[in-house]
């Protein structure tokens, strides 16, 4: 973690400190984003689902280099890398779960780290809400297709430095949409891109193309 914290913050004792996200610091800015993509998989939607079941397995091979730790059964401890703007760094570690399939849905949830670190509490919070369905078709010349549709929901709550308070708004704003967007092409859009290598290559089928991301 690279972050000059600024006096004021150095005076709250962070043990006692609330979730960012139920703060009335106006220093704390809520940041917040909805996305969608789909990943195709050149296999039925039974295969598809038993390969997401068992993320045991593949979760750790899609999601370095980010470090990950476990967390419970289904979840996981994911360190981000480090992201930031204005001279404000962060290095987030944010608890993931996996839930089961429940009516061809998959859920990924954010879960309580088992041991985290106050200060860093003082500085970020993370809220992260991705469903995945499968839907079974064709593809033209090489038979079953299956696609992931999925969906997330983002929100981050920043502690800025005061420092940072007397830029103008619009400014401020970009900065954290920026920030976001960091982050969201970190835990989303390379997971999925390997997810979906990881998949043909252990089921030694061929890999389709990777699609355009839409952000």
């Amino acid at each position: 973690m690279a972050f000059a914290q600024d006096p004021e913050s150095a005076q709250c004792p962070p043990s006692e400190a609330l979730p960012l996200r139920h703060s009335d610091d106006l220093r704390v800015h809520r940041y917040s984003s909805s996305f969608a993509d789909v990943m195709e998989m050149r296999a039925p939607s039974q295969s598809v689902g038993t390969y997401l079941d068992h993320h045991d397995g593949w979760f750790r091979r899609c999601a370095a280099p980010m470090t990950v730790q476990p967390l419970g059964p289904n979840g996981y401890a994911l360190t981000l890398g480090r992201f930031g703007n204005f001279g404000f760094e962060v290095e987030p570690t944010i608890g993931l779960e996996l839930l089961p399939q429940s009516e061809g849905i998959y859920r990924i949830v954010t879960a309580a780290l088992s041991d985290p670190d106050p200060s860093l509490q003082e500085i970020y919070d993370v809220e992260f809400n991705a469903a995945l369905q499968l839907e079974e078709g064709s593809e033209a010349g090489t038979g079953v297709l299956t696609q992931v549709r999925w969906e997330l929901d983002l929100c981050v709550w920043i502690r800025l430095p005061a420092v940072i308070g007397l830029l103008p708004d619009k400014l401020v704003q970009s900065s954290g949409d920026h920030l976001l967007r960091q982050i969201v092409r970190q835990i989303s859009r390379k997971l999925t891109w390997k997810v979906q290598e990881d998949f043909h290559a252990t089921h030694e089928l061929e890999c389709p193309p990777r699609r355009r991301a839409p952000f």
